[in-house]
């Protein structure tokens, strides 16, 4: 048998073909007097958030969205940041909410993530965005499964027929990947924590998506020549360096495809939110 050395899906490159779409339709919704506008909410000190929340500020203003990043002492209080939400819902220069999560602990962030106007739930973790999700309405997609879809778009792999297998049943990922792939037509595995037999699933997929936060849950022995796999891990090694759920250095000689970590999946979920949040302004131009 030969080895292959997969192909590497660029979520760098993919980000800024995307983005510069983005940046064009913004332009012409200019136009029409409109600028898509995003408010980033943070409450509290986590390090991770602080950068994830500069990265989604820094990419909305590079694309020409207006973005708006509001940012609160850990010590606010569930209804005030209800308030706020609900301010940000009849603001119409805001098209989009996020909430970095997580919240600090008394805060309920169901009960936050619900109070959001699904027509500006660009983050898609909205119950109504889950709903439309999953009977196949226009809402907003999770950025992450919508980049990874994105991303075999951008191979131009057909599903239609394939067996998809995700790892990870996270209402964030892996339930709506799973949603996602079924409407491309794939035959769609979930397998998680309670999983029996993880590599006798894995070795019949066409497609891996590994979406569960642990380092080397998918090795080269779990995955059959020339499949598809995409990394949504963002994990740490040893050496304090930043590695997915995949073992890529073994993977990356049996899989067609393969994308990189970091500067695969991670990359292309902040440009899903640029997406969404063009889509919810141009949404809010159409309503009369």
């Amino acid at each position: 048998m030969t080895t292959h050395t997969a192909q590497i899906i660029d979520g760098n490159a993919l980000s800024r073909q995307l983005r510069e779409a983005v940046a064009a339709r913004c332009l012409s919704l200019k136009v029409k007097g409109v600028i898509p506008g995003l408010a980033v909410v943070l409450v509290g000190e986590n390090p991770a958030s602080q950068v994830y929340v500069r990265n989604k500020v820094k990419a909305c203003s590079d694309a020409g969205l207006h973005s708006v990043l509001e940012k609160y002492d850990a010590s606010m209080t569930e209804a005030e940041l209800l308030m706020r939400i609900d301010a940000l819902n009849n603001d119409p220069a805001i098209h989009g909410i996020l909430v970095q999560l997580p919240l600090p602990p008394h805060i309920d962030a169901n009960k936050v993530i619900e109070a959001i106007a699904p027509s500006k739930d660009v983050d898609g973790f909205h119950v109504a965005s889950a709903g439309a999700l999953m009977v196949g309405q226009p809402g907003f997609w999770p950025c992450t499964p919508y980049g990874c879809m994105k991303m075999l778009e951008s191979i131009g792999y057909d599903l239609r027929g394939k067996h998809a297998v995700v790892i990870g049943r996270s209402n964030i990922v892996g339930k709506p990947m799973a949603l996602m792939l079924l409407q491309k037509n794939a035959t769609v595995t979930v397998c998680h924590s309670a999983t029996v037999n993880l590599k006798a699933m894995t070795l019949q997929a066409d497609v891996i998506v590994a979406a569960v936060g642990k380092r080397n849950v998918l090795t080269a022995d779990m995955v059959k020549p020339g499949a598809v796999v995409l990394d949504v891990g963002m994990n740490r090694n040893d050496e304090g360096k930043l590695c997915g759920d995949v073992d890529f250095a073994g993977v990356s000689q049996v899989a067609g495809y393969i994308t990189p970590v970091p500067g695969g999946v991670g990359p292309m979920t902040i440009t899903m939110l640029l997406v969404n949040t063009l889509e919810a302004a141009e949404r809010a131009a159409k309503k009369p």
